[in-house]
């Protein structure tokens, strides 16, 4: 089964932006304006959609998603991780993303 998991800087991050837990952490492989649905960037963010292809996964934070038709463009094992004001998604290989904004993980960008 996939796993996140997020560093305590982070949750502190998510903390300050979700402090009522009324949305939830999505996994997410954006393609919006990479050409094709296989170009593209893993993302994190906040949302309060809930789509039926959507599935739980592993986490030390509440309701954690991943939409599961996107699930093969992440890694089995990642961590969430909040340095130098940004982001970061990785996995024990590679870094699948070292810069998400907070406005990115809020949607808003």
């Amino acid at each position: 089964m996939m796993q996140l998991t997020i560093t305590n800087e982070a949750i502190k991050e998510i903390e300050k932006m979700n402090p009522n837990h009324q949305y939830h952490l999505l996994l997410w492989y954006d393609t919006a304006g990479c050409g094709c649905g296989v170009s593209g960037m893993p993302i994190v963010q906040l949302t309060d959609e809930q789509d039926a292809t959507y599935k739980e996964i592993d986490s030390n934070y509440p309701q954690t998603f991943i939409d599961e038709e996107q699930a093969l463009f992440f890694a089995n094992d990642m961590k969430l991780d909040f340095i130098n004001g940004m982001f970061r998604l990785s996995s024990p290989d590679e870094i699948l993303n070292p810069f998400i904004s907070s406005q990115r993980f809020l949607g808003k960008v």
